[in-house]
């Protein structure tokens, strides 16, 4: 056998076969030294194949046709393939890789089923040039005027065949032809197939669509070919989203409704502008919790033991909130809940407790809160003809919870808006009215909702401002200020462990002794709740956490009453804020604002004038009445009181309540400017100790006022010893603590006779 030695080179990421021509791009010195050697010679070089990281047995005698340089270690070049070769052994011979090959002999070379496939796979190789366009026909014509051999038509048809770089491997290391030949016949014979489905599908394509719509025809024909092989995704899309419905549980008209939908999303084209829409729509219907509960534990002991544990004293609320839970009990939740509106000054703990509720009902809390709202379709939702339609806040909510059955909180009612958008305090009737919202109707989903199983709570600052059709739904329950041992309680046992936890402390780094506390909530915090006080515990940490990574130590830092300047500077308030002494013409008011209960002074003089009544600090309407009142009054007055009657003809009176800054409205001080008025008027002073609230009427009589509590509370903070009350209040006294009304004395009156008697010196 023949042995003849060739410049050799390693092919690794592609095959070819005899006849064909293949560029190819050549890096390493060795390598090209091996090319520049072949084409020295007769320019024939043999190509071996890596075989799973081996060399194949089996290489390509081939011719350089062409060749060039790309870069000092990189050429390229043509190579047309001769012949296969086999290789027995490869060694270098100076700079040049050799192999040593012999002549391939191949088994079948002549026989009638050669023929026969030979015949077969040029009849197939015409019809796939003729159907493909993408093959020269001449190639076509010059193998049958060549009259080429079996195996030479083998290796041309092999070459322009798609097959992977394994499969032509698994060709080219064959030696019997007629086995060849029968691998070659059936791929042709697939690819053949390929094509005419290809064809079919364009000619189809095409008889549907217009040529001028490119874009839309390329669509189609995707379409059409996964259609063909059997994987259509968008199909599998609709089919999800009629189990997704299924699995939903929703009511049979919501279902109807949802099938209807997927109908004419599965009708339309992909392209229609309307698709996305209507998809999003089943979505939302799909995501809904239609049927989803939170299993409810109706445990009273446990509801009881979870509210003393998250919050301290609010005694009523818990009894009422309890109360709740007993007739959900034992009617087994056919009642739906009452609505509870949680009334009182930010910080008492009225969100707080509506995730109590919701921890001790094992129900998931949802917060949705309604400050700023103007527009009705915040609550309602859009209709699904406006772009970017959404449904409303109540069913996002529902979403969000995941379960039908939530404790969902509306906070901040009373500081809803209206606009010509609408009003949203109107759409929020039928989802807080038990009789309408078994069915509650958002205009994104145009399908009834039950919302009777939530359990609703809302919050807000002050009930005046909550409309009165939404107050009619609504149970209020008040959530009155802390005093000042309640606040200590609520610091010790709450804030300070809340506190140091965020600020990555622990007790044995930050100890706060219960001077330092008491002095804290004296002197650097004034209000109804806790939430400043909340802020300045939460300053000590943060000053105390900033000093331990710094100094990259944990000594234990221990906060006295000495040295609680350091942490939060000089102190804000006077533990006394009444009066310094008995003056004439200034009274301490009492006035009930949304944070809580506040003192004010009232300062009245006489200055040269015509009469007029001059009145300044910010006063509402309502105050500027009260103060004309009270003047009317003490007029009436003057010769029981002993002062000149024509006083005022010469002379203006100007009432002159301080802290211009905030804002003051109510009658409340009616009783408190008559006083100022009548010190003024007589030169008797007003009493520092006494503190005075009630409505005055041009008869002298005092009348009831409200917020009793947040009142009493803020006297007792400024250090106030009497507290002059109208008599018909005498029984809003209850929900005072006893601590605090033990150290106050309470005088109760039904006339402002009653009111200068006590108030007023001698």
């Amino acid at each position: 056998m023949n042995r003849k030695s060739y410049p050799f080179i390693l092919i690794r990421k592609a095959v070819f076969f005899p006849t064909e021509k293949v560029p190819l791009v050549l890096e390493g010195q060795d390598v090209i030294n091996t090319v520049n050697g072949a084409i020295k010679e007769d320019g024939f070089i043999v190509a071996a194949f890596q075989k799973n990281g081996d060399m194949s047995s089996i290489g390509v005698l081939g011719k350089i046709l062409q060749f060039w340089s790309l870069a000092p270690s990189i050429m390229g070049i043509i190579l047309e393939g001769k012949a296969r070769v086999r290789i027995s052994r490869v060694f270098k011979e100076g700079e040049i890789e050799k192999a040593e090959t012999e002549e391939l002999v191949l088994r079948n070379r002549e026989s009638a089923k050669l023929q026969a496939f030979s015949r077969n796979i040029f009849d197939q190789f015409r019809d796939l040039v003729r159907l493909s366009g993408n093959l020269p026909l001449f190639l076509v014509e010059e193998i049958q005027k060549s009259n080429v051999s079996p195996e030479s038509l083998g290796y041309i048809v092999a070459s322009i065949l798609n097959l992977d770089f394994k499969e032509k491997l698994k060709l080219l290391e064959l030696i019997d032809l007629e086995k060849w030949l029968e691998i070659v016949n059936r791929h042709l014979a697939e690819e053949l197939n390929i094509i005419k489905a290809e064809k079919k599908i364009q000619d189809e394509v095409e008889k549907e669509v217009g040529k001028t719509q490119k874009d839309f025809i390329l669509r189609e024909r995707m379409k059409a070919i996964e259609k063909e092989l059997g994987l259509n995704e968008e199909n599998q899309d609709y089919d999800l989203l009629e189990k997704k419905i299924k699995r939903a549980m929703m009511p049979k008209e919501a279902e109807e409704v949802a099938f209807k939908e997927l109908h004419r999303l599965r009708s339309m084209p992909a392209t229609s502008a309307e698709a996305p829409y209507i998809r999003t729509y089943l979505d939302w219907l799909t995501e809904l919790p239609w049927s989803i509960r939170d299993r409810s534990v109706l445990d009273l002991p446990r509801a009881k033991e979870i509210l003393d544990e998250d919050h301290y004293g609010l005694e009523k609320v818990k009894e009422r909130i309890i109360e709740s839970l007993a007739v959900q009990k034992l009617t087994k939740g056919r009642s739906g809940p009452t609505i509870m509106c949680f009334v009182g000054p930010p910080g008492t703990g009225k969100t707080s407790v509506g995730k109590s509720i919701a921890r001790a009902l094992n129900r998931k809390f949802f917060r949705l809160s309604l400050g700023g709202i103007r527009d009705e379709a915040e609550i309602r939702g859009h209709r699904r003809t406006y772009v970017g339609a959404m449904p409303g806040r109540i069913i996002q909510g529902i979403k969000t919870a995941g379960a039908k059955n939530p404790v969902f909180m509306l906070d901040e009612i009373d500081k809803m808006g209206a606009d010509f958008k609408g009003d949203p305090s109107s759409a929020l009737l039928e989802v807080l009215d038990p009789e309408q919202n078994r069915s509650f109707s958002d205009h994104y989903l145009e399908i009834p909702f039950d919302l009777s199983e939530v359990f609703f709570i809302s919050t807000a600052n002050v009930s005046d401002t909550v409309p009165e059709t939404l107050r009619d739904r609504m149970e209020i329950i008040e959530f009155f200020g802390y005093t000042d041992e309640e606040k200590f309680q609520i610091a010790k046992n709450f804030l300070i462990p809340k506190v140091l936890t965020n600020n990555g402390l622990d007790p044995e780094l930050l100890r706060i002794e219960e001077g330092a506390l008491k002095k804290i909530i004296n002197k650097y915090t004034r209000e109804a709740g806790v939430r400043n006080l909340e802020r300045r515990l939460a300053e000590i940490s943060r000053k105390v956490a900033r000093g331990i990574a710094e100094k990259q130590g944990r000594e234990k830092t221990v906060v006295t009453e000495a040295n609680l300047a350091d942490f939060l500077g000089p102190e804000e308030f006077e533990v006394t804020m009444r009066e310094a002494k008995d003056e004439v013409g200034i009274s301490t008011g009492i006035a009930w604002t949304p944070s809580g209960g506040e003192i004010i002074f009232v300062e009245a003089t006489i200055v040269p004038g015509r009469g007029r009544l001059i009145l300044t600090g910010q006063l509402g309407e309502t105050m500027k009445e009260s103060a004309k009142a009270a003047l009317s009054f003490i007029r009436s007055k003057s010769q029981e009181l002993k002062f000149d009657p024509a006083f005022y003809k010469d002379s203006d009176i100007h009432i002159h309540v301080p802290s211009g800054a905030i804002p003051k409205d109510g009658p409340s001080a009616g009783i408190a400017i008559a006083a100022s008025l009548a010190s003024i008027l007589t030169d008797r002073e007003v009493k520092k100790e006494v503190a005075l609230t009630g409505e005055i009427t041009l008869s002298g009589k005092v009348l009831k006022v409200g917020g009793i509590k947040e009142k009493v509370l803020a006297a007792h903070r400024a250090g106030v010893e009497t507290i002059i009350l109208p008599k018909d209040n005498e029984n809003n006294l209850q929900d005072v603590p006893p601590e605090v009304k033990e150290r106050l004395s309470f005088r109760f009156v039904s006339h402002m006779d009653e009111v200068l008697e006590i108030a007023l010196k001698l």
